[in-house]
C-alpha cells in the first residue's frame, strides 16, 4: 500500500517524507479496520481510500497559509488528519458532533503519534475560539453558503474559508451572503480520481 501511495504522490509536485508516508498509510489501515464496526466512510477498499481520502486531502496542503486551522464536520478526520501529517508545523482542530468519530480520531493521533491535532466533539455553532483561526476548512458541507453561515464566527480577522468542492456550481456561488466573497478558486489535480476537484478560498 505504501508503494501504491508513493506512485500516486509521484504524479504530483508534493514532497512526502518516509515518516509521513508511514503515517498516511497507517491512517488508512486504521480507517479500514475501524470502518467495519463504526461505519466511518462509505469507501470500503483501502486502495480507493488512498485516492479518494488521502490524495484528495493532501493536494490542498500547498494552499494552507497561516498556522492555525479548523476542519469542521471532519468525519473520520478528513481532510484534517492527512493535512496535519503533511504540515507538522501547523496546528489543527478537528471538529465533529459525533462521539464515535472523535474517539476514532483520538485513537489515530495516539497510535500514529500525531502531535498537532486537537479533536473536539461539538456542534460547529457552539464552538468558540478566542482569537479565531487562520483558515476554516471543510470537505463535506452541502453548500458553500451553509458553510460560511454556520462557521462565520470561526476565522480570525484576516482568516479565510477553504471549501473543498467537486464540480463548481454557479448557483451555489451566487447564494453566498453579502459579507463573504470569493478570493480565489484553485483547480486541484488528484491522480486517478474521476471528476473535477476545486479549492474555493473565501474571505470576509
Amino acid at each position: 500500500m505504501k508503494q501504491r501511495l508513493q506512485q500516486l504522490i509521484d504524479q504530483t509536485d508534493l514532497v512526502v517524507s518516509e515518516q509521513q508516508l508511514d503515517q498516511l498509510v497507517g491512517y488508512v489501515a486504521l480507517l479500514h479496520k475501524w470502518n467495519k464496526a463504526y461505519n466511518l466512510t462509505s469507501v470500503r477498499d483501502p486502495n480507493e481510500m488512498l485516492v479518494k481520502h488521502i490524495m484528495d486531502s493532501i493536494v490542498v496542503s500547498p494552499y494552507l497559509k497561516g498556522d492555525t486551522f479548523i476542519d469542521v464536520g471532519t468525519g473520520p478526520g478528513l481532510p484534517g488528519i492527512p493535512l496535519a501529517i503533511m504540515c507538522p508545523e501547523k496546528s489543527f482542530v478537528l471538529l465533529d458532533s459525533l462521539g464515535k468519530r472523535i474517539r476514532f480520531i483520538r485513537q489515530v493521533i495516539h497510535e500514529l503519534k500525531i502531535g498537532n491535532v486537537e479533536p473536539v466533539q461539538s456542534r460547529v455553532e457552539e464552538f468558540q475560539k478566542e482569537n479565531g483561526f487562520d483558515a476554516v476548512l471543510s470537505r463535506a458541507f452541502a453548500s458553500i453558503s451553509d458553510m460560511v453561515n454556520w462557521c462565520h464566527h470561526l476565522p480570525a480577522e484576516h482568516g479565510v474559508f477553504l471549501a473543498l468542492k467537486g464540480q463548481l456550481n454557479q448557483d451555489e456561488l451566487d447564494e453566498l451572503p453579502q459579507w463573504c466573497q470569493i478570493d480565489t478558486v484553485h483547480a486541484l489535480q488528484v491522480p486517478e480520481l474521476e471528476g473535477a476537484r476545486h479549492l474555493v478560498v473565501l474571505k470576509k
